[in-house]
């Protein structure tokens, strides 16, 4: 019974491991051939002394909608302007319909009235808040299948917070 102890904790590990490196090669392959979307953000509380220096983010396509019975998963379908920010078209429940020029986010909905698109939470450096204080997007990459991966804010010329 002692060697099957053993074998079965090498078989766990063995896969967790092989698990953990596909989902870190699934979010590299994100970065390297999502496409860019920035979205603009609504104004939230910018620090949480509790955790450490980060803004919670909360973006204005996620606010205002008028689906009475919002899926609590599904896609938000947003176009880009010329800049490259998005703006809500709808949602809906699958990835079908998709007119051309329309890219899709995945949403989570908790109670239909609270749409948590993209990452919630953007953390920085210790002693860095001013600088990210006057962030009026967040820039998102976006594969086929809607799934997003935050990379930073943008300031109110479109560029990168650094």
């Amino acid at each position: 019974m002692k060697k099957y102890k053993w074998l079965i904790i090498v078989l766990n590990l063995m896969i967790l491991l092989v698990y953990f490196n596909f989902s870190v090669a699934k979010k590299e392959t994100l970065l390297k051939d999502g496409k860019l979307i920035l979205l603009p953000l609504a104004p939230v509380d910018p620090r949480s002394l509790m955790q450490g220096d980060y803004m919670n983010l909360r973006y204005s396509i996620s606010e205002d909608f008028n689906e009475k019975s919002l899926p609590k998963r599904g896609y938000c379908v947003v176009k880009l302007d010329k800049n490259g920010v998005a703006q809500r078209q709808r949602f809906q429940k699958d990835t079908t319909p998709l007119k051309q020029g329309e890219f899709l986010i995945n949403y989570t909905s908790s109670d239909g009235w609270n749409v948590n698109i993209g990452a919630e939470s953007f953390f920085f450096q210790e002693g860095q808040a001013a600088k990210y204080e006057n962030a009026k997007y967040g820039a998102l990459k976006v594969d086929k299948e809607g799934n997003s991966l935050l990379i930073g804010l943008y300031d109110e010329n479109l560029k990168q917070i650094k």
